[in-house]
C-alpha cells in the first residue's frame, strides 16, 4: 500500500492523499503547545523551498502527547496561520497511537518503525519522508530539526 492510497479527515470533510501524487512528502504529527512547536517555522521553510520541485509538508494536529493539541481545527489553523505563517496542509486532529490510530500512521509506523523496530510514536513532531511513488522512505525523530531532512528532500527531489 502506498501513501497515496489513503483517505484522511480534513477541516471541511475528507481528503484523498492521491491529491498529492507524484510529489515528495513530509508528514508530521504536530501540536501547538510543544517544546518542538516552533519546528513549525522549519517545515514552513522546507515547504515554501521546495513546492515549486514537487514537495509537500502534510500536518496531523495530535493530542495524544501531553495534552499539547488542546484546540478544535479552527483554534489549529488560525494558531498555524499566525504564529508561523504555515500555507501547508493542516488536517484534522488524529490520533496516531493506540485502538483510534489514524490507518495512514498506523502504515507509516508499520513503513518505517523507529528505535528497535519500535512501531509506537514517541511524541510531536515525528516525520515521516515519503518518495514520488507513495513509499515511505524513512521516520525522523521529534527531536531531528526540518533543516536536517533538507538533504534527503533534495534527493528525492
Amino acid at each position: 500500500m502506498k501513501v497515496t492510497d489513503f483517505t484522511v479527515r480534513a477541516p471541511g470533510g475528507e481528503r484523498s492523499l492521491a491529491d498529492h501524487a507524484g510529489q515528495v512528502l513530509l508528514i508530521v504529527n504536530t501540536a501547538s503547545k510543544c517544546g518542538f512547536t516552533p519546528q513549525y517555522a522549519g517545515l514552513e521553510a522546507l515547504h515554501r523551498r521546495f513546492t515549486p520541485q514537487g514537495f509537500a509538508v502534510l500536518a496531523f494536529p495530535c493530542n495524544q502527547f501531553g495534552a499539547q493539541e488542546p484546540g478544535d481545527a479552527a483554534e489549529i489553523a488560525s494558531f498555524c496561520s499566525t504564529s508561523y505563517d504555515v500555507t501547508f496542509p493542516v488536517f484534522a486532529k488524529v490520533d496516531v497511537n493506540g485502538a483510534d490510530a489514524d490507518p495512514l500512521f498506523d502504515h507509516l509506523k508499520s513503513a518505517a518503525p523507529g528505535l528497535l523496530g519500535s512501531k509506537t510514536i514517541k511524541w510531536n513532531f515525528t516525520k515521516f519522508l515519503v518518495d514520488r511513488t507513495g513509499r515511505v522512505v524513512r521516520r525522523y525523530a521529534p527531536t531531528t530539526k526540518p533543516e536536517e531532512i533538507e538533504a534527503d528532500i533534495a534527493t528525492l527531489l
